[in-house]
């Protein structure tokens, strides 16, 4: 039955799903369905260790988000490994990560947000129309809408209303901001 293990055909597939299930939240995908539909012939207790090593080898790349010259290197040592996996595995997993590595990396960055991130922002000025003194009334007023979410949930939205004198306060700490910027940036 380890003969069936070294097999490369289904190894494509299952690297396919433990990428599902370990990095795109598809949490149905077990070890009982990975076995049954690709290694139906090959016992579970024989299974079961080839599958840690492949969840172990799949989760090291990601985890070290590996280029191509690390994964090569990678690759290559775990071949000459005692118990590694065999130079036509290490074939199937390179062409698998050259394939799903900007999907998994992706993934990897927007399980490890804790917060909110700022999706889109859009501003227009407009005149004020209502206001509880009239003197207020047709002056002029910036709007700005902020945008923010998380990966796979709902955006929430934040209106921000500003006068000349707000506008202007702004604009001040954004030229404080850029020139603490530009006073770092210089060369020493």
């Amino acid at each position: 039955m380890a003969g069936e293990l070294e097999s490369v055909k289904p190894l494509s597939g299952l690297l396919t799903g433990l990428a599902q299930d370990a990095f795109h939240g598809h949490p149905g995908i077990t070890e009982e369905l990975l076995r049954g539909q690709l290694y139906p012939d090959v016992p579970p207790e024989e299974f079961r260790p080839f599958l840690a090593k492949m969840k172990g080898i799949l989760k090291s790349i990601a985890s070290a988000d590996m280029d191509f010259n690390q994964l090569e290197a990678f690759l290559t040592a775990q071949t000459k490994k005692q118990g590694g996996i065999t130079s036509d595995q290490a074939a199937v997993i390179s062409k698998f990560w050259k394939s799903h590595k900007t999907k998994i990396r992706e993934s990897l960055m927007n399980q490890s947000r804790w917060d909110n991130g700022l999706r889109g922002l859009s501003w227009r000025v407009d005149g004020k129309s209502q206001s509880r003194h009239s003197a207020q009334i047709h002056t002029p007023v910036a709007i700005i809408e902020l945008e923010f979410g998380k990966g796979g949930q709902e955006s929430e939205f934040l209106c921000l209303e500003f006068d000349e004198v707000k506008v202007n306060q702004i604009l001040k700490k954004l030229s404080e901001v850029e020139e603490s910027i530009s006073t770092l940036m210089q060369p020493a």
